[in-house]
């Protein structure tokens, strides 16, 4: 009876020694609980999912999209307005210009000349430079008068432009004048000291406004019933090569 007591004790006195021992070295129970409170502070430091994709990158995603749309949809609209108005109204312009710009060319927007060469034999040279603030269309051929005189000059077929002669302001337009035959053929031949030029409209031989009377040389200009004149020209050398 007394040895079992005696082995009780002495396994009781073991046991408090070891927990004891436990206790001093900072290991045992004090070693589970740092543990447990680094797990624990571990896992609530840790964000859940569901807070990391609602509360951090998320919003700031949404944000610069939306910056850039909105800015790419601004510039584009801006820029197809602008371009497509300016090429609409240019165009626009441009066709108004063309179509209603020009007038018939005649005595009150244009300086006539009149001048005789010595080559082709018995030509002469009209000129008519464009004074006017607009473009004007020298239409057909110059309708001449001599004098008194009650017969119309015919043209030359031969010589029609392929297009109206156009002048721009400051620009000249010429038509050749077959005076008389070089071989005497030509009938009723005299001086005349006056010359009056009738410009066309734009249908033949309808009125095409002022007349022009260009100054003839002192001594007059000899014709005869040879005389001819060329459709009007842009080269003067297409207009005397007749």
């Amino acid at each position: 009876m007394r040895i079992r007591r005696t082995s009780h004790l002495l396994a009781l006195t073991a046991l408090t020694a070891l927990a004891l021992t436990a206790c001093e070295d900072g290991t045992g129970v004090k070693d589970e609980g740092a543990s447990h409170a680094a797990s624990s502070t571990a896992t609530a430091a840790q964000p859940t999912p569901g807070a990391d994709k609602g509360t951090g990158t998320a919003p700031a995603k949404d944000t610069a999209g939306s910056t850039g749309s909105s800015g790419t949809t601004s510039g584009t609209s801006e820029g197809g307005t602008g371009t497509g108005g300016g090429t609409g109204g240019t165009g626009g312009k441009d066709a108004d210009s063309a179509s209603d710009g020009r007038v018939p060319c005649n005595g009150s927007n244009t300086k006539v000349t009149a001048q005789p060469v010595p080559r082709p034999l018995n030509h002469m040279l009209l000129t008519v430079t464009n004074t006017g603030s607009r473009t004007c269309d020298l239409t057909y051929y110059p309708v001449l008068r001599f004098d008194e005189m009650q017969w119309v000059p015919q043209a030359a077929k031969e010589t029609q432009p392929q297009a109206v002669t156009t002048l721009a302001v400051g620009e000249s337009g010429y038509a050749g004048v077959l005076l008389s035959a070089a071989d005497g053929s030509g009938d009723g031949g005299q001086t005349a000291e006056k010359l009056t030029v009738a410009f066309q409209g734009y249908t033949p031989n309808s009125d095409g406004g002022a007349s022009a009377t260009p100054a003839l040389p002192a001594k007059g200009v000899y014709y005869d019933s040879s005389l001819t004149v060329t459709f009007w020209q842009r080269d003067m050398d297409d207009a005397l090569s007749w």
